[in-house]
């Protein structure tokens, strides 16, 4: 029994082993894919930047510049931390302007935060002074005391003093006692209040349960992570620490976050871990992303560990040409034998020329075939032009056909008038024998066109704009507008034309064309070119 249960908790452990190593796995490669894909996640970040950067530039209402600058404001704080103070500093400038005292003190909270993380911490530090906290507006509190908590930690961080990190801690209290308890921050802020008090337990479970209720659409995701990569390095579980912090980066890349620690903790846990490559390639994008966003502190911490993996790297890129040496030595060798293998080669070569000559006559055959299809291309074309002609003879015969019915009519009408004949005057002067053949035509004419082009209207819908498109009505085949394009499609261009063939004024003609121009996604001068090759064959 005994054996058993060791055997039993063996499996598990190894299962165990075998599923966090996947995971690792996983993280691993997708951050690989992603860090080569970079510059596409910055690009989405630079379009919505250039967006409300044009919208600023025609907007001249105060309150709205202001939203925008705040709007910018949020795109650049973790992205480019100089571009953010400019738009804040010019929210300043509106709240003075305005009298507002909600924006002003609104703008310096930000603009201190901003200061903070630059290492500009005597600004940061006589702008929140500046704040009359009895004055200030309620709304404002979280930011307020997030504001004074991310000062001292930072200078804390900076001058190395227990003090600073002390007064983050109370700040952070403070923070808490204004969240909602519901809210994603409060949330967070919680958790990192029990890391930070080594109640690590508690905080390992709120931090895996809020990972949990989280996805990639939120950037809050990657401190998740980052605080959990925290705790295991604490631990000194490594693999664990390679998953998490792996997860923030992935996060902070989508979300195009310069401002990191995730890829500066991989740098370190990839250089414990042996993997010098890994620790290279790291923390040289950790140092690239802390420069552009111009944060002193990210930039402080990574140059700090810089040199030491850079060195171990230079160590085994110095190794790696000794041994590149002892190669080239061997490739030398290697190179005696080669020439001999180049004469079996040139016995070889002579064998291959006969294949290529093989290869020629059957990419001749190859060519001839291609002059076959060709051919029958040509037929196929000459077929479909056969078939335009056809339709167009024949709607000329019924419309004839249908003058000459309307002229009888008229002959019969003027004798039987003389004659006092009412009741055939009275049917005579009816239209419905025209109507009716009229109907009938249209009917057969778009009954036959529609065999032959059976994707016109999908196609001539494509043409225009998504909400300007032109349907039939339940019990139509074809509409005006679809009717005379068709006509088009046929061949029959001239409006005059058109005109007769539908028993339309010219003008009407003339102004369903001009309508249906005006509804055109794109080039007006092309449509009628284009509803020309609307089902023509293509190769």
């Amino acid at each position: 029994m005994y054996k058993f249960l060791v055997v039993l908790c063996s499996v598990l452990s190894f299962d165990t082993v075998v599923f966090a190593s996947s995971q690792v796995d996983s993280v691993e490669k997708e951050l690989h894919l992603l860090l080569n894909r970079k510059s596409q996640f910055e690009s989405k970040k630079i379009e919505t930047i250039s967006r409300f950067k044009d919208a600023l530039k025609t907007t001249k209402n105060l309150h709205d510049k202001y939203v925008l600058h705040l709007n910018l404001y949020h795109e650049f704080k973790k992205y480019q931390i100089d571009s953010a103070i400019f738009y804040i500093k010019a929210n300043q400038l509106i709240g003075r302007e305005l009298n507002n005292q909600y924006l002003i003190d609104e703008s310096l909270i930000q603009l201190a935060s901003l200061y903070s993380s630059a290492g500009k911490f005597i600004e940061s530090a006589d702008l929140l002074s500046q704040i009359s906290r009895a004055q200030m507006s309620e709304d404002l509190l979280p930011d307020y005391y997030k504001a004074y908590s991310e000062f001292s930690s930072h200078y804390g961080q900076s001058s190395n003093n227990d003090l600073y990190f002390r007064e983050s801690e109370i700040f952070r209290d403070s923070l808490l006692s204004v969240l909602d308890p519901q809210s994603i921050e409060y949330q967070i802020t919680y958790a990192t209040k029990k890391l930070y008090n080594n109640e690590t337990t508690v905080a390992e479970k709120l931090l895996r349960q809020l990972l949990q209720e989280t996805d990639e659409t939120l950037s809050e995701r990657g401190l998740i992570a980052y605080l959990l990569g925290i705790i295991y390095k604490n631990k000194g579980e490594l693999d664990k620490q390679i998953y998490f912090f792996g997860l923030s980066a992935l996060t902070d890349i989508k979300h195009a976050v310069k401002d990191n620690a995730s890829l500066q903790s991989l740098a370190l846990c990839y250089y414990e871990k042996g993997d010098v490559d890994k620790a290279y390639l790291y923390i040289q994008e950790a140092i690239n992303d802390a420069i552009f966003c111009n944060v002193r502190y990210r930039t402080i911490e990574s140059s700090s560990f810089y040199p030491i993996i850079n060195a171990s790297f230079q160590e085994k890129e110095n190794r790696q040409k000794n041994e590149l040496k002892s190669y080239l030595m061997v490739i030398s060798l290697m190179t005696i034998i080669l020439s001999v293998v180049l004469g079996v080669l040139f016995i070889q070569i002579k064998k291959l020329k006969k294949i290529r000559i093989a290869l020629k006559q059957a990419n001749d055959d190859l060519h001839h075939l291609n002059d076959q299809l060709l051919k029958v291309n040509n037929e196929l074309s000459e077929s479909n032009h056969i078939k335009e002609e056809y339709i167009a003879h024949f709607f000329d015969i019924c419309s004839s056909y249908i003058d000459k019915m309307d002229n009888a009519r008229k002959t019969i009408l003027k004798k039987l008038a003389n004659k006092q004949e009412s009741d055939i005057l009275k049917h005579l002067k009816s239209q419905d024998v025209i109507k009716e053949e009229l109907e009938d035509l249209y009917r057969n004419f778009d009954i036959i066109f529609l065999n032959l082009y059976p994707s016109f209207i999908d196609e001539f819908n494509k043409l225009l704009k998504p909400e300007e498109q032109i349907l039939p009505k339940s019990e139509e085949l074809l509409s005006t507008e679809l009717r005379i394009f068709a006509l088009i499609r046929l061949g029959i261009s001239d409006s005059t034309k058109i005109a007769s063939f539908l028993r339309y004024s010219l003008r009407t003609v003339y102004n369903y064309r001009v309508k249906v121009r005006n509804k055109v996604l794109g080039s007006k001068d092309e449509f009628e070119d284009k509803i020309k090759k609307i089902g023509e064959v293509q190769f």
